[in-house]
């Protein structure tokens, strides 16, 4: 699963050559891909060249595995049609775990200080959904917040590009309890009893921990 930025050369031959040299083994490996769009992602043809290779039937949509039920945002674009049909959607899963994607997070202190359309727009359908956790990435690091409102939100944008710096978090976000400027990616393990999620690091050591229960 991305969360976005997934090219920045906005070329799409390049980012077809790119991505198939890279991962273009998970497929015959039947492992499957959940991509999201970024901002760098939307400006050539609206990311649509993206789709494919990510696994993307539309900009925002959902996909069920195991006890999880994925809800992947376009967060570049927070329209009335979006946000219905996410807030109905999180009414009807029955999956024991809600876990959202998108690029642009509501909450993060570094080179950016988040997202105020997220945390207009989306923080109020999560914490009515009974969202479990948010992942985001925009700022090119690491962070993770305590629970608030029964939400957990991570960012990660340490998938390869520039590192950027962190800062104090403002009075009014939740509490900031890990924080690293590194490269990386998430593990999210899940069953009916807990939802558990790895930070590892580019050599494969796990940077951060935590897990979430009914």
């Amino acid at each position: 699963m991305t969360l976005g930025d997934n090219d920045y050369t906005e070329r799409p031959a390049a980012f077809r050559a790119n991505w198939l040299g890279s991962f273009g083994w998970v497929a015959a490996d039947s492992i499957l891909v959940a991509g999201t769009l970024g901002n760098h992602d939307i400006r050539v043809d609206r990311g649509r060249y993206e789709f494919e290779l990510l696994g993307m039937p539309r900009r925002y949509y959902q996909r069920r595995v195991g006890d999880v039920s994925l809800f992947l945002l376009d967060s570049n674009s927070l329209g009335k049609v979006q946000l219905r049909w996410l807030d109905a959607a999180l009414g009807t899963t029955d999956a024991t775990w809600k876990v959202v994607a998108m690029h642009h997070p509501a909450y993060s202190c570094g080179g950016y200080l988040g997202d105020g359309r997220v945390r207009r727009k989306l923080v109020p359908i999560f914490e009515r959904g009974e969202v479990d956790l948010v992942l985001a990435a925009h700022d090119h690091n690491y962070q993770r917040f305590a629970r608030q409102g029964g939400v957990t939100y991570v960012v990660h944008g340490g998938g390869g590009a520039a590192l950027y710096p962190l800062r104090k978090c403002p009075e009014s976000f939740p509490r900031r309890v890990d924080a690293r400027k590194r490269h990386g990616w998430l593990y999210l393990r899940a069953n009916a009893d807990s939802l558990r999620v790895r930070a590892i690091g580019r050599w494969g050591r796990v940077q951060d921990r935590f897990a979430l229960y009914p």
